[in-house]
């Protein structure tokens, strides 16, 4: 099913419909700037992974889902590997009933024909007839996405934030909850306080969320599993992948390669 050549082109600011499609191909290891859009965006990932680093946190975007970032947000996406996306960006008016915050959502095999079939119709095409009314169906299908266990969020306070980009940056040297917290010249209690009060997590949680995350990275890049798990420091292999199954529900292994189903 091809892109009608229209939208290899960005949409301009005032969108022409309620739901307007963008295509683009990214290479690994670039990035954009920092940027943010006068209406929602959905970033939803064909093939490829990438991470979008927003105010409110970092989110994993590999194939078959797709990330909702609200109008006025700023972020910036990295490209983990050779990516293909497709983006909506649809107008606040519109879909009223979206987060207002990011979120990353599993996408269905319906949802992904209909964004497939709408990218075939010329922008000039979308406002009335069929594009209009599949425009209409994927506003109803995004209404009941569940989400995807795939942010991070990081603390704004200052002190929080230091120590925790240095965790993001190496997360095989994780210190623990006593050491991160002298480190911010706070108490265990204080410490963990202010790390659920910030970012929605315990500090083991957060942390096991970080290794997730650089997980879903190296195990993107090509690694294998137990190259992953060596890496970032658990006792095996078997140790790794029961925490991946259990914060994904399915193994690494299958994770890239399984396709949602409606």
């Amino acid at each position: 099913m091809g892109v009608h050549p229209d939208l290899f082109h960005p949409p301009p600011d005032m969108l022409p419909g309620d739901v307007v499609g963008f295509a683009k191909r990214q290479q690994k290891g670039t990035f954009n700037k920092i940027h943010a859009h006068l209406c929602g965006q959905l970033f939803h990932v064909i093939a490829g992974t990438a991470a979008v680093e927003t105010e409110f946190g970092t989110f994993f975007v590999p194939p078959e889902r797709a990330l909702w970032i609200p109008a006025g947000v700023q972020h910036h996406g990295r490209y983990l590997s050779d990516t293909e996306i497709r983006f909506l960006y649809i107008d606040r008016l519109a879909a009223p009933f979206l987060p207002d915050r990011p979120v990353v959502v599993q996408v269905t095999a319906l949802l992904r024909e209909l964004i497939l079939e709408f990218m075939t119709y010329a922008r000039s095409q979308t406002q009335d007839g069929p594009a209009a009314r599949i425009a209409g169906v994927i506003l109803d299908q995004l209404k009941q996405l569940p989400a995807a266990p795939l942010q991070l969020p990081m603390p704004r306070e200052k002190k929080l934030r230091s120590i925790c980009d240095a965790i993001v940056s190496c997360p095989a040297d994780m210190p623990s909850l006593a050491e991160a917290a002298s480190r911010c010249a706070l108490s265990t209690r204080s410490f963990e306080r202010r790390i659920k009060a910030e970012t929605g997590m315990s500090y083991r949680t957060w942390t096991t969320q970080v290794k997730l995350f650089r997980a879903l990275e190296l195990l993107a890049s090509g690694r294998s599993v137990s190259e992953v798990a060596f890496k970032l420091g658990y006792e095996g292999p078997s140790a790794f992948v029961a925490t991946f199954k259990k914060s994904f529900g399915i193994t690494p292994g299958r994770y890239f390669t399984d396709r949602p189903s409606v």
